[in-house]
């Protein structure tokens, strides 16, 4: 494949409603050659300006195919300066329109709902926090499909509910940590057509209480409707999984969980190494109670944001050590990383990590190629 047949405009179209923050005179570079140089940078491996400024110059004849380059590959400053002046949030819903007309969702997709702190984002210099971002997962596509900023002198229970608007989440499951365990948001997710697993712990008065009382007494508690066993490097690991629709008495003392259909309590028993330990967790869904198989298995799911995308991005993207501190550019190169990340998971031939996917990338032009339009 010839490199100036790249459809660009597939990848960059969804970005181009962006505003370009830049006054006139200093737009020597058009905004959406910015955006795909940086794209296809942050693939191969690129991780700061100065190496995204790197890469561009050592591929300028390839961009230059490719890109209506009048004033050649702009340097790390430009790069810097535009992504701390994009505006994040547009940035943001124009990834999910993306994601959205990539990929279409398997039916009861399980999307996990988590958050994720830029720990080298933070600058004490400029009395400025650390970047905390809410990210969806879709566990069976294996996709980022959005993720929403925290505001700094907020929390992600205001991100969470502007998160689920930029998602299409119907017939979807969404499972949340407990800090999303919140009324608005349980009926946020009913009212667009969608299931939830939310986790519960102290946040919701005595709720956590009055469910691990029930699964706990001997008069109230269900049989175990499910068990799996997995076990590997010296681990094993049992998982016991009970529920109960029966929920009168629950919803008369806590009334306003629209939808609440079912209480879950997932107990994991671990042996490792000659050490033994027992962990319950306490869940609310709208879920029927009756395959508590799948219950378990959405449970399980919902970890998947962590081992597959959190995990990665630090392993195979060193997210955690990041330094772009300026306005908004750590959460822009957040979401690039996700647009990355897609594309890198979508390649099917590959049997390497993603870690040597983004060299390969670099080192390989027709394999950057087929990542981009997606015949990898």
């Amino acid at each position: 494949m010839k490199s100036s047949t790249i459809p660009t405009t597939s990848i960059i179209s969804h970005f181009s409603s962006i505003e370009d923050p830049r006054i006139d005179r200093r737009k020597q570079h058009e905004l959406k050659d910015i955006i795909f140089i940086t794209l296809c940078a942050t693939i191969c491996g690129a991780d700061s300006w100065v190496a995204i400024e790197t890469f561009g110059k050592a591929k300028e004849a390839w961009f230059t195919q490719v890109l209506s380059l009048k004033n050649g590959i702009p340097s790390h400053d430009t790069f810097g300066y535009v992504f701390a002046l994009i505006d994040t949030e547009e940035f943001s819903r124009c990834f999910s329109r993306w994601v959205a007309d990539l990929s279409k969702l398997c039916d009861g997709e399980v999307i996990g709902i988590d958050g994720k702190c830029l720990r080298r984002s933070l600058d004490m210099a400029s009395n400025k926090a650390a970047i905390y971002m809410v990210s969806a997962w879709a566990s069976q596509n294996h996709l980022v499909l959005g993720q929403q900023r925290v505001d700094e002198k907020s929390n992600e229970i205001t991100a969470i509910p502007k998160l689920l608007m930029q998602l299409d989440i119907a017939g979807a499951v969404v499972t949340i940590d407990a800090m999303g365990c919140q009324t608005k948001v349980a009926a946020d997710i009913i009212d667009r057509g969608a299931d939830y697993m939310l986790s519960l712990k102290g946040n919701q008065g005595t709720l956590h209480d009055d469910v691990q009382l029930f699964f706990e007494s001997a008069e109230t508690s269900p049989p175990i409707g499910f068990k799996s066993v997995d076990g590997g490097h010296g681990r094993i690991e049992t998982r016991s999984v009970r529920s109960s629709s029966e929920l009168d008495w629950l919803k008369a003392r806590h009334p306003g969980w629209k939808g609440m259909r079912s209480i879950v309590a997932v107990t994991s028993q671990r042996e490792c190494n000659g050490k033994n330990s027992e962990e319950t967790r306490y869940f609310i869904s709208s879920l029927d109670a009756s395959s508590p198989k799948r219950l378990g298995q959405v449970v399980r799911s919902h970890w998947g944001i962590e081992n597959n995308l959190h995990w990665v991005l630090d392993y195979a993207f060193d997210e955690d050590s990041q330094r772009m501190r300026k306005g908004n550019s750590a959460a822009n190169m957040a979401v690039m990383r996700h647009i990355a990340l897609n594309l890198i998971k979508a390649d099917n031939t590959s049997k390497i990590g993603i870690k040597n996917r983004r060299l390969k990338a670099g080192w390989d032009n027709d394999y950057l190629i087929a990542l981009l339009i997606g015949e990898s």
